[in-house]
């Protein structure tokens, strides 16, 4: 058995939704499970010699390859029905293993997290028990399993909740962007057009962006200021 619950802490589990933007779409990493068809936000366990947040690095940077994430606790889910026997035992058998007992196949309560990535510097790496690890447009997702398309739900909810706020903690945009660039992310998140000078007098007031030469890529009379994003 990969998991011996000598190693793992028993019946608690942890899912991440990952967020990329690319092509003014909004993007969440998914992975499908070896012979099985079954969809699933990257997650895992917790060891007994670790604290929750590192597992959740080391799983991340495991599928993604990056390190300096900012990830955000936001929801634990541990409703009665999140117990599904049936589906475990099919990941397994799977990957060629015989699950018959254990707490693998008893309920689990999850502690989720979600991120937001710069989808450019990310090549998907699928573990073990997976065929692939992919990037789907937030508004055509599979069904997944158990329930995480709630939990996808949630980390949204969350996440136009607070946008304003962790903006300067998330890694979703180049080191140097438009403002018409912040605006395209903001629209994706919030499902909803913003007026554009509107939208740039927010930004300014926000005191978080700094303000760098014009990009130069026609007519200088259309060139847009580049930003950033203040360091203090």
């Amino acid at each position: 058995m990969p998991f011996d619950s000598k190693d793992y802490i028993a019946n608690l589990s942890y899912d991440s939704v990952i967020f990329g933007f690319s092509n003014e779409k909004l993007k969440i990493l998914i992975l499908e499970y070896h012979n099985t068809g079954a969809f699933a936000l990257p997650g895992g366990f917790v060891r007994m010699d670790e604290p929750l947040d590192e597992a959740v690095k080391r799983g991340l940077s495991e599928r993604t390859g990056l390190d300096e994430i900012y990830l955000e606790q936001f929801h634990t889910f541990g409703s009665l029905e999140r117990s599904d026997p049936a589906i475990m035992k099919r990941i397994f058998e799977g990957q060629g293993l015989k699950l018959t007992d254990g707490w693998m196949l008893g309920r689990f309560v999850t502690v989720a997290y979600y991120a937001l990535i710069n989808y450019e510097t990310v090549t998907p790496k699928p573990d073990v028990f997976s065929d692939s690890i992919d990037w789907y447009d937030f508004d055509s997702l599979p069904l997944l399993m158990q329930d995480h398309n709630l939990i996808v739900t949630k980390a949204l909810e969350h996440l136009r909740t607070h946008l304003d706020q962790k903006l300067l903690s998330f890694n979703l945009l180049p080191d140097f962007f438009t403002m018409k660039d912040l605006q395209r992310v903001y629209e994706s998140i919030l499902g909803e057009t913003q007026n554009r000078a509107n939208f740039q007098r927010k930004m300014l007031g926000l005191g978080i962006l700094e303000r760098h030469e014009k990009l130069f890529s026609g007519g200088s009379h259309k060139a847009p200021f580049l930003y950033s994003f203040r360091k203090d």
